[in-house]
Formats: C-alpha cells, structure tokens, sequence
C-alpha cells in the first residue's frame, strides 16, 4: 500500500501527467475543428480530411512501440519531455502549412511526439498507484482526453472565426512547451514500487518481451477491443463537429460549442467508471472490463437516438451524444487498467506500446479514413437519388453540394452503434478470461518478492 507521504508526491505528478494528456488531444481536435474551413479554401474532399485526421497515427503506431520498450528500461520523464516538447512545436508549425502536403507532414511529425505520452504516463502511473485504486487513477489521466477534446472544440472554433483557422494551431505550443518542462521535475518511480516487486531484475530482451505479453489470451480481446474502439472515436473525434455543422447548419463558433459541451460533460462517465471499476475490481477481477462492457451496451441505444434527430435541431442531437460519449468514455480508465492487472511493471511500457500500435494501425486509421470513404459515397449516392449529376471539380475530386455531403456524412455515422455491438461481445469474452491471467501475474509476483 502506499504511505501517506507519497501521495502528494503521486498526485502531483498525475496532475502533470493530466496536463500532458489534456494538450495531447486539445492538440488532436484542432484539425477537426477547422478542418471543414481548410476544406473549402483548399477545395478537398471528405476523404481528403481523413487522411488530415489520420496521418500522424501512421507514424504514432510505428513509433511507439520503440518508444513504449524504451519506457522499460529508461527514465521515463525524460521520453515524456521531449516528446512533449516535439508534438507542441509541430502543431504551431500546423498553422504555417500551404497546402495538403505540407500540413500531412506536419500531422505526421505531431505523432512522432504524442507516440511518447500513453505508454509512459501509464507505466509511471502503474508504479505509483496500488492495483485497488489504480482505474481511479487512470481515469483521472484520461479525463485529459474528453476535457481537451471539449476545450479544444470551444476556443479553436472561436479563434479559427476571430483570427484564421491558421492561428488556432499556434496557440496550444506554449502551454505544451511548459509542461515539457514542467515533467522534468518530477521525481522517477522505481518500477514495480505499487505492486511491492523488485525492480532490479534485468529486462527481458524485446522478443521475449513480445512474447511474454502476447502469451496472455486477455491482452489479445484487450488489443482488438481496442481497435474497434478507437474506429469508432476517432470516426467522431474527426466528423463529429463536421456533422453538425452540415447535418444541424450551426456555424464553426456554435458546433464547436456544442462538439465541447458532448466531449467535456462526458467525461464524467469516465471519472465516474473509474470509481465503478475500482470497486468491482475488489469483489472480482473481471469487474473492471464488465463496468466497461455494460456501459458501452448502454452507448448503442444512446447514439442511435442521437442519429434519428431530424436535420437542423442540434441541440438534442448534442444531448444525446452527450449521454453517448459518457458511456463510451467509460472504456479508457477500466481497460487500461486491466492491462495492468496481467501485465508485471517491466513490461507495462511494452504492453500499452503493442496495445497502441494494433489499436491505432487496426482503428484510428481506418476510423476517419473509413467513415471519410462512406461519407463521400453516401453523399454522391443522395444527389443521384436527387437527380444532380456528380461532376469532376477543378482538383479532380467529385463536386458534391454541402446538402448531399451533409446527409452522407450523416448515413455514415450509424457505422458507429454497429461497431459498438461488436465491441460488447470483445469485452465480455476479456471479463471471461481475465481471472486465469491475473492469477498467473501475482504467482510470478510473489516468485520475485521471494
């Protein structure tokens, strides 16, 4: 258990861990802010913004697995610093792109540094907080994730209206570049330390290290529920606003008001499961992933309220979506603390890096790209059925009226409650299997304290 005076030691660095994650994502939910002004200036296609909204994962997935081991065996706040300190000044130099290229590389170099925050921050997480109360913890990480995609939605869309969607990139690189600086006062934790393990022990070469990880049937429920998982936010994190804005006709300052009020007010579900997990985690260990498993079997119903609002009402659309994302919140403390629960300490920084590479390679990519595809296909579908013929703009991509692209964006979402479904059924097969690998992580435990 950890003493009493740790604890303001531990609460201070999840409270600068908070402030990482928060720029990480307020960061992210720049481009779908704008993205829809960027569209019409450069005259780009839904598909287009897709590949805007996914080209830093290309680079995200690949590194960080190296930077994920390398949370194994280096000190891990100096991984957090630099890679902090890189995504900042690569999101300003966002705002200075002239072009699709130019900005798809600048996205791709923002994913080198944002590859660096998930695996170390849950491994120094992991080591500062006793299995009991470590969903709370890392629910508490996480709530940077819907709060800056809130924060983000709101002031982006103010500053794009005010000030040129340029200047909106420019603005996050100051607080980014002070909580790199911030995170390297902060004390290391030896590995192992909340879980009462020895940390002296010599890591494992990388292959055994996959190996070892993989060999745990709940990591492989565990990594594909979350490539459909992050399908599905990534799907809403690029064209949520994009929806509303076309579907609902608010203008870029209201939709991002309204896109802000879905991601921050259903960060509660997250604190909130958090707290569930924890708790069920004490009677049993597959508690945590059936707090997970019942809250997005909520979702499903939610979203598809939120889907049949008729056009031009936003703000019960928004209220539904609220309720939604609340639930599906849910997945992020509770399953990232399962990993913790089979994976020992050495290993946490590879394990979260596999989990990262499958969960973004397999469902961040296709997410935006996918949706992006069916958006386009939809739309030119609707003025067909309309009787407007589909030409070829000036850039070669189809010329499609914002009225079409607004009901196929709209069909596309419902990709999203039926991805859902199939998430259900992932989680429950990990609750059925978890307890077996638990099992076998305090038995080695208790081999190394011996």
């Amino acid at each position: 258990m950890q003493n009493d005076s740790a604890r303001p030691r531990a609460f201070l660095t999840l409270a600068v861990l908070c402030g990482i994650n928060f720029m990480n994502f307020y960061d992210r939910q720049i481009l779908p802010v704008v993205q829809d002004d960027i569209r019409k200036e450069w005259e780009l296609s839904d598909r287009d913004l897709g590949l805007l909204g996914t080209a830093f994962i290309l680079l995200y997935a690949f590194v960080g697995v190296p930077l994920g081991r390398l949370a194994d065996v280096w000190k891990r706040t100096w991984i957090l610093s630099a890679g902090v300190a890189v995504w900042s000044f690569l999101t300003a130099a966002s705002g200075m792109a002239t072009g699709f290229r130019s900005l798809f590389v600048c996205r791709l170099g923002v994913g080198v540094g944002e590859a660096s925050c998930a695996p170390t921050a849950s491994s120094l997480i992991g080591d500062l907080f006793p299995p009991e109360r470590r969903a709370r913890a890392l629910s508490i990480f996480m709530i940077g994730l819907p709060l800056g995609l809130g924060i983000s939605s709101v002031l982006s869309g103010w500053i794009a209206r005010n000030y040129g969607w340029q200047a909106a990139f420019y603005i996050p690189a100051i607080p980014g570049l002070l909580l790199a600086f911030a995170i390297l006062f902060i004390k290391e934790t030896d590995r192992g330390h909340a879980d009462q393990v020895p940390s002296s022990h010599a890591p494992l070469p990388f292959a055994q290290a996959l190996r070892e990880v993989l060999s745990r049937p709940t990591m492989w429920w565990i990594i594909i529920s979350g490539a459909v998982h992050n399908f599905n936010m990534y799907a809403l994190g690029t064209f949520l606003t994009s929806v509303i804005r076309r579907y609902h006709r608010m203008d870029s300052t209201e939709a991002g008001f309204a896109s802000g009020l879905v991601w921050g007010i259903g960060a509660l579900g997250m604190f909130l499961a958090g707290w569930l997990g924890d708790a069920a985690f004490r009677s049993r260990p597959s508690g945590r992933l059936e707090v997970s498993c019942g809250a997005i079997t909520i979702a499903v119903p939610l979203i598809l309220l939120g889907l049949a609002v008729p056009s031009g009402n936003p703000w019960p659309f928004a209220f539904w979506l609220v309720l939604t994302y609340a639930m599906m919140s849910a997945y992020y403390g509770t399953v990232y603390a399962s990993i913790q629960d089979i994976i020992e300490p050495s290993l946490r920084g590879t394990a979260m890096a596999i989990y990262f590479f499958a969960m973004y390679m397999l469902g961040a990519i296709l997410g935006p790209v996918a949706t992006g595809w069916i958006s386009d296909s939809l739309a030119a579908r609707a003025a067909q059925s309309a009787g407007v013929t589909v030409t070829v703009g000036p850039t070669g991509r189809p010329a499609i009226a914002d009225e079409f692209r607004a009901i196929g964006l709209h069909q596309a979402m419902y990709i999203v409650p039926a991805l859902a479904v199939v998430l259900v059924v992932v989680l429950f097969a990990a609750s059925r299997t978890v307890g077996r690998d638990r099992e076998r992580l305090l038995s080695r435990m208790e081999a190394l304290r011996s």
